[in-house]
């Protein structure tokens, strides 16, 4: 987003992401929390699969790109971060992510460093 856009934001509830292949491409902003992430982890894959069909037929819906900002306490409680990893590996600038840790003492892997902010 840049300064001026306008976004639609939604809270809680039942949400999914199913476009259409006549539908305009959209960027998504994924914005997670601890165990929230499950709903959107979902999202994630089937974007990655909208991603594959683009690059192999080259029709259907144009998938835009996502960022996933998540947040946790540690990287221990990150779930999935391996499958987001390999996500953001397959369909480098198109799937992103930033993980953002709260209260880690210890030492973070050099594979999340680069995709950490926090303590």
């Amino acid at each position: 987003c840049t300064l001026d856009s306008e976004v639609a934001l939604r809270v809680g509830g039942d949400f999914f992401f199913d476009p259409q292949p006549g539908d305009s491409p959209v960027k998504l902003v994924l914005i997670a929390g601890g165990v929230g992430i499950n709903p959107l982890f979902s999202i994630l894959l089937h974007i990655a699969d909208l991603h594959g069909y683009q690059e192999g037929k080259g029709n259907g819906y144009k998938m835009g790109t996502v960022k996933l900002y998540y947040s946790a306490k540690k990287t221990s409680e990150l779930l999935f971060k391996k499958n987001i990893l390999g996500l953001m590996n397959a369909f480098p600038g198109k799937i992103m992510c930033r993980f953002h840790i709260t209260q880690q003492s210890s030492q973070i892997c050099k594979e999340l460093q680069p995709h950490v902010t926090g303590k």
